[in-house]
């Protein structure tokens, strides 16, 4: 009688546990729309402030040393470049922060 209780009770703990566990895991799902709009965000950035850095550089050289080529241009391309390979950073360590994630959530 006592072993059959003692199934009972491990099986409910088992039960609330898996429980608990779907509950959490829906929290964290419903937290990833507003982090996922703050990478959206942090992509944006890596790539609009080289730019900007990149144009207003240029617009000072194309100012004060003239050349044939635009220095603005040249800079506002390097800029998104470098801003492209920033965001290629930031998006490769949340995609490997996912990948963990649901590592972690399997075992």
């Amino acid at each position: 009688m006592e072993s059959e209780f003692h199934n009972e009770s491990s099986s409910f703990s088992e039960a609330i546990a898996k429980k608990e566990k779907r509950k959490l895991n829906t929290q964290q799902k419903k937290n990833s729309v507003w982090s996922g709009l703050g990478m959206m965000g942090m992509v944006g950035w890596s790539v609009v402030v080289p730019a900007v850095i990149g144009s207003a550089v240029g617009l000072w050289l194309d100012k004060h040393h003239p050349q044939s080529f635009s220095w603005t241009l040249t800079l506002l391309l390097i800029g998104v470049i470098i801003g492209a390979i920033i965001a290629g950073y930031w998006v490769q360590k949340e995609d490997s922060e996912i990948h963990n994630d649901k590592n972690d959530d399997d075992e």
